[in-house]
């Protein structure tokens, strides 16, 4: 990282940033260009879970090449300058890495969804999901390999 004074290497900090994360950007290479689209998604510790149609691009584009790249951000106050070049903001972000996999077992996708909906209900909550429901959603878990973090204050 160019701007080692920023950088955020202890992971408990990185993942009070996903928590309080509405939206993550999925950084995908589809058919040799980059393809970015904001989702919402579960976290447990280890793995990013994502949910989509059982066809469309994003799909697609993750049997093609599984590899993806996670993103997360809390932007701050805009800090103005004289200058036009002066100016800054205040942000948090985190950066992942990762393989996604497709979930096939019911109770696998029960658990990623469990983790989506604990990222905007809240933990505790007991969710149940209908076949037919898991029959008709793809479930997505990213593990991950590598992630960092930045902030400005």
């Amino acid at each position: 990282m160019r701007r080692a004074d920023r950088e955020i290497s202890d992971r408990e900090r990185m993942e009070a940033i996903i928590g309080r994360s509405r939206v993550c950007r999925l950084g995908l290479s589809c058919e040799g260009a980059p393809y970015v689209v904001p989702l919402c998604f579960g976290y447990d510790g280890e793995a990013v879970y994502l949910h989509m149609a059982t066809e469309g691009r994003k799909l697609a584009c993750l049997r093609a090449n599984p590899r993806v790249c996670l993103e997360w951000d809390a932007p701050g106050e805009v800090t103005p300058a004289a200058a036009a070049c002066g100016w800054g903001m205040a942000y948090e972000s985190v950066i992942a890495f990762g393989v996604a996999e497709e979930l096939a077992d019911e109770a696998a996708k029960s658990h990623g969804l469990e983790q989506i909906m604990a990222q905007y209900a809240g933990q505790g909550q007991a969710w149940t999901f209908a076949p037919e429901q898991l029959a008709r959603t793809v479930v997505v878990r990213v593990r991950i390999e590598a992630m960092t973090g930045k902030a400005r204050g």
